[in-house]
């Protein structure tokens, strides 16, 4: 799509491709200068679930009446992309944090890798990162985490309806997986490496659909030009 056949409306919803090392408020506060820029006053803009600085892909944006609506978005399943990289174990279980301790992976063989993914698939129960926007004791868990603190974060029922591996190297796996609301895939990373008797951290993310809505339709942000909306 191209910046001549961005529509953007003030009441509506927008499909959005996050940059890498965007966060989503960075994206929903670009919408929102880009409306009261058409429009000459301020709108409500919100997303329906957020995307990691680190991720790319599918963010939904909702303008004006229609973010009344976000948490129909929520609600509706999501698929993702990316790489696992075993072998190390990161704080944020990403590459936000730097690598604290290594771990073997030479034991580790392609049927292994084929029947650990096997048991996340259904409901299964996960722990979410300290380094994630998850309120504890009315505070943002990653706001304590940054600093160094210790953080018990409560485990909580996810369910995973898809998890597909391959081996692309000795320490990185590709992975596809459908899953519901809620579900961390930095966490899935630590659980995985874990399943296999070694670490792992999500080394790239891209959120390719939610719901019937897929990456493919989304606008770059950088497509937003504010003197042709």
């Amino acid at each position: 799509m191209n910046l001549n056949e961005i529509d953007l409306n003030k009441d509506g919803y927008l499909l959005i491709n996050k940059p890498y090392r965007w966060t989503s408020f960075d994206a929903v506060s670009k919408v929102r200068q880009a409306l009261k820029r058409k429009y000459g006053h301020r709108f409500k803009v919100g997303h329906a679930g957020t995307l990691d600085p680190l991720a790319t892909g599918l963010l939904i944006i909702a303008t004006g009446t229609y973010t009344k609506t976000i948490n129909d978005f929520r609600d509706m399943e999501k698929e993702y992309e990316g790489v696992f990289t075993l072998g190390a174990f990161r704080p944020s279980f990403d590459k936000e944090t730097a690598i604290t301790e290594t771990f073997p992976t030479s034991h580790i063989t392609d049927d292994m890798i084929q029947e650990a993914a096997k048991t996340f698939v259904g409901e299964i129960e996960q722990t979410p990162p300290a380094h994630s926007a998850i309120k504890v004791d009315g505070k943002r868990a990653y706001l304590s985490a940054r600093k160094g603190k210790d953080i018990e974060m409560p485990p909580r029922k996810v369910v995973i309806k898809l998890m597909e591996v391959k081996r692309l190297d000795e320490v990185n796996i590709a992975f596809r997986v459908v899953c519901e609301k809620g579900t961390y895939i930095r966490s899935l990373a630590r659980d995985f490496g874990e399943a296999l008797g070694s670490a792992a951290y999500l080394d790239s993310l891209v959120r390719t659909r939610i719901g019937k809505y897929e990456l493919k339709d989304a606008v770059m942000i950088e497509n937003i030009n504010n003197d042709k909306l």
